[in-house]
């Protein structure tokens, strides 16, 4: 019997895809290096920023101390707009991720998240009207660990007071986040619905794993 569903954020419940970006290439382009050239420190903070050593203004002031380009009105205006682009994600929700939640929440499961963020993320996603829906939610900027480890998973189900054979895992694939799933025990189903909108790089599909054409169709696994 299915318990819990726990779920993955971006790209699962929200994405950028309908918003617009403000990634690396758009921050080195407002600093005025070129992309390489910022990302010499930014892609080396990656893990850092996502278990919480590391916030984003600093890593902003990292990146322009190291090319002797830093200004207090620069950086003002590069967190701005970093985080008005991860509030603009979340400002529509999908009518059918809502749906399905609520229809989730009408049927006594319970539901978590597991996201792998950044400092600039978590008031954003905690201030969003999804944040609600969560009995659970482990952000892995709070935790100190990210997917894939098996920490963040154990915790969550720990949290819901839940075994993994008791569990749903759902997310678009990222991060190997369904294989670890799998491994830790749950179901892992992949969230296809917004896989057509990336225009970013080629969609991945896995196939040794079920998949969901649209947020309703989760609701066929609970029984």
């Amino acid at each position: 019997m299915v318990k819990a569903v726990i779920f993955d954020m971006f790209e699962t419940l929200v994405t950028h895809y309908r918003t617009g970006f403000y990634f690396g290439e758009n921050i080195a382009k407002d600093m005025g290096l070129t992309n390489e050239k910022f990302r010499e420190i930014w892609d080396t903070t990656d893990d850092d920023r996502t278990i919480g050593k590391l916030t984003f203004e600093d890593t902003m002031i990292n990146i322009m101390n190291a090319n002797g380009i830093f200004s207090e009105e620069k950086l003002k205006t590069i967190v701005e707009k970093r985080v008005s682009c991860k509030r603009k994600v979340f400002a529509d929700p999908d009518k059918g991720v809502l749906e399905m939640l609520e229809a989730l929440k009408a049927a006594g499961v319970k539901i978590a998240l597991i996201s792998n963020c950044f400092s600039e993320e978590v008031g954003v996603i905690k201030a969003s009207t999804l944040f609600p829906y969560f009995d659970v939610a482990m952000l892995s900027y709070e935790q100190g660990v990210k997917k894939p480890d098996l920490e963040i998973y154990r915790r969550a189900m720990q949290a819901l007071g839940v075994d993994a054979s008791e569990c749903l895992y759902v997310g678009d694939g990222g991060s190997h986040e369904l294989d670890a799933a799998f491994e830790v025990g749950m179901k892992p189903l992949q969230a296809k619905w917004f896989l057509k909108e990336n225009n970013r790089s080629n969609p991945k599909v896995y196939d040794l794993f079920e998949g969901l054409e649209k947020p309703q169709d989760l609701l066929s696994y609970i029984k």
